[in-house]
């Protein structure tokens, strides 16, 4: 069988050289050949596997830390990793009627140099109850914020109002801004008897100018939406005790992040066009491209 395939092969290279047609001799010929090789080299490849079988030699095989990288599972949480969006300026942390009274002067001070109406960045805290009998306790916190280098953090559970600060509050020329900053105000005025006036509620606007009536806009998703960033509200901080003697650096950090995002904030929304002048301007264009 092996001479006749060294003749079939002499024959075939003749034929190449020569360009002739092959009979039917010459492919069964060639056929037999093949069939001879593929027989051989199966039989070799089962020969293999069995030795190794009985020598009880295992296939290796990839770590599956290797498999990992080979075939990684993407994480469902990796598109939401934003950056953090924090105040790095400096927080005026006061306690005393005295600070409260000094900080509120340094506010009315700047507000009154402007020509412009400045909005101000404005949010409470108080310390919350987990039981049905025992109500929230009072406004304990007021963070106000109306530049990105310092923020004025007010303890006015231990402070009190002083009347600076009131005239603040009640004047409507002074804006004050915030997410449910109308929330805020119903509690403030219920706990103090003090109407805060001249406030605009970021979520109002952000569905006038974003659209989505069902959508209810707070702070964290504002940020996520305009600036691509995360403002972070651990429950920790947030449903903390606000009336603690002094205020941890977290809770100053997390008090002055939220009033300069809502300061910053107003600023990214009143610039937008509202989202039925962009329905219209659409359909203008959608109309003069029909004709």
């Amino acid at each position: 069988m092996q001479e006749e395939g060294e003749k079939g092969l002499k024959r075939l290279s003749s034929f190449v050289i020569q360009e002739e047609p092959f009979s039917d001799h010459d492919l069964q010929l060639i056929h037999s050949i093949e069939s001879t090789f593929i027989n051989n080299n199966s039989n070799n490849n089962n020969n293999n596997n069995n030795n190794n079988i009985r020598k009880g030699v295992a296939r290796r095989r990839l770590p599956p830390s290797l498999l990992a990288l080979q075939h990684p599972k993407p994480s469902p949480s990796s598109s939401m990793r934003l950056p953090p969006f924090k105040f790095n300026g400096r927080i005026i942390y006061s306690t005393t009627f005295h600070d409260v009274q000094n900080a509120t002067s340094h506010i009315l001070n700047i507000l009154q140099q402007t020509k412009t109406q400045t909005p101000l960045g404005l949010d409470i805290e108080w310390k919350p109850s987990f039981k049905k009998a025992v109500s929230p306790g009072k406004v304990a916190v007021m963070q106000i914020c109306f530049t990105n280098t310092h923020c004025h953090v007010l303890h006015l559970c231990h402070s009190g109002i002083p009347p600076n600060l009131r005239l603040l509050l009640q004047d409507p020329f002074f804006l004050k801004v915030g997410a449910g900053i109308g929330g805020d105000a119903t509690k403030f005025f219920r706990d103090y008897d003090i109407s805060i006036k001249g406030v605009q509620d970021l979520s109002f606007h952000a569905k006038r100018k974003l659209g989505g009536a069902t959508q209810n806009w707070g702070l964290a998703s504002l940020t996520e939406k305009l600036l691509s960033k995360q403002l972070k509200k651990p429950s920790k901080i947030r449903l903390g005790n606000w009336e603690t003697p002094i205020l941890s650096k977290e809770q100053l950090e997390y008090a002055a992040t939220d009033a300069f995002a809502s300061w910053y904030l107003y600023q990214a929304i009143k610039d937008l066009p509202d989202a039925e002048e962009i329905t219209d301007s659409c359909s203008k264009v959608e109309g003069v491209l029909q004709k």
